[in-house]
């Protein structure tokens, strides 16, 4: 296993200079014809004067070469999935298979339009009625909408027919409140607050998941639902959703799963089955698509039979003939274009139809996703075990929690392990989050890991859980292979540094 021990920090070197400090005036990267039209003055186009700049945009001036050459310098120094594994909790950051992203960008895909005529749209209308086929038999709900454009916007979408439910039966002002564990992903309460419900929170027991008894005394007649990621954010599988459905169908609340870490129930554990209403699924998560940066996404929601006419219009039905556009009669109203997020629809389809079928009964098996991703997690939990403390030591879903409990009495916290995993070629796994665990640390390897590159994971952990107690300087001063070492991360976030400056404007 390679490591680094503390070094002198470089002088700043041409390959890490900005594209700004490269640049030389007259410097070009193109080679363009005179121009053959007359130039026209901003006042000719009716542009008042003040609005006009004065002085020259400020580009970096460079060949060719050495633009090709910093860029691709630049990817050399990131962490990516088609590098090694990425453990980032609760993310789901999975291989991304390359045919996917040859299929989407294929087939006059990314020219559609929804306007064109029907006949024109129904190679299209037929990959968005196959997803939400799939999706109903995944989640054992009734209806599928495929417009919202993240999981987030899932979310929203989602309590937004929530609350269209108990308006169609007149009691949008009795239900006021939403029940939310303290184990659900941080979107969930700010959902619920921007479409106008009381959050209330729900505590952890000792086990990591919610007691049922705390979810029943606080369920009454104003509860208009509960708010429930399962697995939950500890990587636990929260045993008690049919009582707890149960309870809520008994004063007309509905059950609301974030489906956010559906990657770790596919084919095996069906949401409908087990009471619940309506969810959202990330399918930039579960189903591949290159993850992360802001998007894209695709937060496709699903919901039971009766809940569908609240769903954003249109959907994709079919006849025996042709495909068509569907509206539904009291639609929450639309929430994003007619295809939502196509491409990363078509990959998502891609993907479910590379898993493979049962020979017996000739359908997809689902469950080898989450068999597979589960297994990996669970691997990496008994290796770390003797090493970081595991806060809720028993069979995790698909991602496995840490804390540096073990570590504290080096004065090492979970910051340090994470910037050490740097020095071993590895993007830090997701830090203090859950917030309900001290110092945690929350690793998803999903099932896209081999043993073998598991091993090197867990091996590089295990290595700097051995140096904290051997060299806790080595660990409290990482990384050490980094250009950038350890920034003011608080005054990062407080007074980002967004334009270049020159030495000169300085002055």
């Amino acid at each position: 296993m390679k490591r680094f021990g503390p070094t002198v920090k470089p002088i700043l070197s041409h390959e890490e200079a900005l594209i700004f400090e490269k640049s030389k005036p007259g410097r070009l990267g193109y080679s363009l014809p005179p121009l053959d039209v007359p130039e026209v003055q901003p006042q000719d186009l009716g542009v008042a004067s003040e609005q006009v700049r004065t002085d020259g945009a400020l580009f970096p001036e460079a060949s060719e070469n050495e633009l090709v050459r910093h860029f691709t310098r630049l990817s050399q120094k990131n962490c990516a999935i088609d590098l090694e594994l990425y453990p980032l909790g609760s993310c789901t950051m999975k291989y991304n298979p390359k045919i996917n992203e040859e299929l989407a960008s294929s087939f006059g895909f990314g020219d559609l339009h929804p306007f064109w005529p029907l006949n024109r749209l129904q190679p299209a209308l037929a990959i968005q009625y196959q997803i939400q086929e799939l999706l109903k038999i995944l989640t054992g709900l009734g209806a599928v909408s495929l417009q919202p454009s993240a999981g987030a916007h899932g979310e929203y979408v989602g309590i937004k027919v929530m609350r269209a439910y108990h308006r169609s039966k007149g009691q949008d002002e009795k239900k006021t409140k939403v029940l939310i564990p303290e184990s659900a992903h941080g979107t969930n309460p700010a959902t619920c607050s921007m479409v106008g419900y009381e959050i209330v929170s729900i505590p952890t027991n000792e086990k990591g998941i919610v007691e049922l008894q705390d979810v029943f005394d606080l369920i009454d007649d104003s509860t208009a639902g509960i708010m429930m990621t399962n697995p939950n954010t500890l990587g636990l599988f929260e045993t008690q959703l049919p009582q707890i459905a149960k309870r809520l169908h008994e004063v007309d609340g509905l059950f609301y799963m974030d489906g956010a870490n559906f990657n770790a129930l596919l084919g095996i554990s069906f949401p409908g089955d087990l009471g619940v209403d309506l969810m959202h699924i990330n399918l930039h998560k579960t189903f591949s698509t290159p993850h992360g940066g802001g998007g894209p996404g695709a937060g496709a929601v699903a919901v039971r039979q009766d809940l569908e006419k609240f769903l954003p219009s249109p959907l994709v039905g079919k006849t025996d003939s042709e495909y068509f556009w569907k509206e539904n009669e009291a639609s929450i109203g639309r929430v994003g274009g007619y295809f939502g997020n196509f491409s990363i629809q078509v990959r998502a389809l891609a993907y479910l139809l590379s898993i493979g079928n049962d020979p017996k009964t000739k359908s997809p098996i689902f469950r080898r996703i989450s068999e597979a991703a589960v297994l990996n997690a669970n691997y990496i939990r008994a290796r770390l075990k003797d090493y970081y403390r595991i806060p809720f030591d028993t069979i995790c879903m698909h991602e496995v929690l840490l804390s540096d409990e073990l570590q504290k009495s080096q004065k090492l916290s979970t910051q340090d392990i994470a910037k050490r995993l740097m020095d071993y070629g590895y993007h830090p796994m997701t830090v203090y989050f859950p917030l309900v665990v001290s110092g945690a640390m929350l690793i998803e390897p999903t099932e896209s890991e081999s043993k073998e590159s598991i091993d090197r994971f867990c091996e590089a952990m295990i290595s700097i859980a051995r140096e904290c107690q051997e060299n806790p300087k080595l660990v409290s001063t990482a990384p050490h292979s980094c250009f950038r070492t350890r920034p003011d991360e608080l005054l990062a976030q407080k007074k980002p540094k967004l334009r270049w400056l020159s030495e000169e404007s300085l002055h």
